[in-house]
């Protein structure tokens, strides 16, 4: 496919920020103290806005969003990820728009960073590299070292990943696709072949919570035997069952 090039080549772009949440008590206060802090130290940031799509929370995940002012919530009725990022997407007012996990940390000068890439009108958005946190078991170190590998070596990313695009190409593409799995993964590669894809410098910062409850090297495996069971063109909906979220608090179904 040839590049699709954008209609939106400014540098001083705004950035929406679109985090998908469902039942995020726990982590939510802090991961929003910390991105509206981190948001005001440049001008990109400040000029941010933060947009919560909720799957249909019933813990007291919005009572604690609401409390901050830069965040807008937006209730998407049902616990999709592609479905809640589109209904976010829909109520964003950046030209660049932002997509990160509740569990994830942007690395410094982030926005910054995204804004000069996208000067480039030929770049139709990217993403960034991942670390776990310093006190994390050595497993991790390597998972993420393994994850960084493949994410140079073929240019994709996952959601964890805080994918960016440009509004305008997110719209052209016809957003997340709205399946169980693996809709991350679906719209980089349409974002690829709609221009040039980005890994920039600077690693977000996962949270283990995932790795760790199901333990490192089951959730290893269990993530490449869903990823190989998607390529060979297996339903997205029964690859769901293998799983449940660790927010759910349930075991894993393999």
């Amino acid at each position: 496919m040839p590049d699709i090039i954008s209609d939106q080549p400014d540098k001083n772009q705004k950035i929406s920020i679109i985090v998908p949440v469902l039942n995020e008590e726990e982590g939510i206060e802090t991961f929003l103290s910390a991105l509206t802090g981190q948001l005001a130290l440049t001008a990109a940031g400040s000029a941010a806005d933060i947009i919560l799509a909720d799957g249909g929370s019933s813990d007291r995940t919005l009572e604690i969003a609401s409390a901050f002012n830069k965040v807008r919530i937006v209730r998407c009725g049902a616990a999709n990820r592609g479905l809640q990022m589109n209904k976010g997407s829909r109520a964003a007012s950046g030209e660049i728009l932002l997509f990160l996990h509740a569990d994830v940390s942007l690395p410094a000068n982030s926005l910054d960073s995204i804004t000069a890439a996208l000067s480039d009108p030929k770049i139709s958005g990217g993403a960034f590299q991942i670390t776990f946190p310093p006190d994390s078991p050595v497993s991790l170190s390597r998972v993420a070292w393994g994850i960084n590998l493949r994410t140079r070596l073929f240019t994709t990313a996952t959601g964890d990943q805080a994918i960016f695009i440009r509004r305008d190409i997110f719209e052209k593409l016809g957003g997340y696709p709205e399946i169980p799995l693996f809709e991350d993964i679906t719209l980089f590669n349409a974002m690829k072949n709609a221009g040039r894809a980005v890994l920039l410098p600077g690693k977000v910062e996962i949270s283990p919570r995932r790795w760790l409850s199901f333990g490192v090297w089951r959730t290893v495996m269990l993530m490449y035997l869903l990823r190989g069971a998607f390529w060979l063109g297996f339903d997205p909906v029964k690859m769901k069952k293998l799983f449940v979220d660790v927010r759910e608090k349930k075991k894993f179904k393999v």
